[in-house]
C-alpha cells in the first residue's frame, strides 16, 4: 500500500485564515433589535448633508435577510408616493444608527419578492404589534 504524502498546512496559511476570520467576525451592532422577514421596522439612518449630519427614519417591511458574518444585510421595502422603494442595509454599517421593531408579520416564506407585484391592501401582511416592555413591567415580571 502506498503511503499518503500530504503535507501539514504551514503556519503562514493558518495565520492568514485567522486574520480573515478576525476581520469577518466584526462585532454586531448593539442597537439593532432582533427581527425577521415580514416584520415592520423603523431603520434610523445617519444622513450627511454637507457638514451637517442628521438621522432619518426609514419605515417599511423587511423583505429579505441575506449573508452571514460581516457581510450580513437586510432589505426594507416601503411605498413612497405610490412607488415601491427597496433599500438594502448592512448590519455592520456605521450609517445604521438603530433598528426598531414595530410589528411582527405572519409569513410563510423567507423572501417576500411577491410583494413587488402587489399594491394596496393586497400588499399588506397580517401582523401583530410588537409591545416593548418598560423597565417597570420587566421588574414586575421578575418578582
Amino acid at each position: 500500500m502506498a503511503k499518503s504524502t500530504k503535507k501539514k498546512s504551514s503556519t503562514s496559511e493558518a495565520k492568514e485564515t485567522n486574520l480573515v476570520r478576525r476581520v469577518t467576525l466584526k462585532p454586531a451592532n448593539k442597537n439593532i433589535q432582533a427581527f425577521s422577514t415580514g416584520d415592520t421596522v423603523n431603520v434610523h439612518v445617519k444622513v450627511k448633508e454637507g457638514e451637517k449630519e442628521r438621522i432619518q427614519v426609514y419605515k417599511g417591511i423587511v423583505t429579505r435577510l441575506q449573508g452571514s458574518g460581516a457581510s450580513r444585510s437586510f432589505t426594507v421595502r416601503k411605498i413612497s408616493a405610490g412607488v415601491g422603494v427597496e433599500r438594502i442595509f448592512p448590519f455592520s454599517s456605521p450609517a445604521v444608527e438603530k433598528v426598531e421593531l414595530l410589528a411582527t408579520g405572519k409569513i410563510r416564506r423567507s423572501k417576500l419578492y411577491y410583494l413587488r407585484a402587489l399594491d394596496g391592501k393586497a400588499a399588506k401582511i397580517e401582523s401583530e404589534l410588537a409591545v416593548q416592555k418598560t423597565t417597570t413591567e420587566a421588574a414586575a415580571q421578575a418578582e
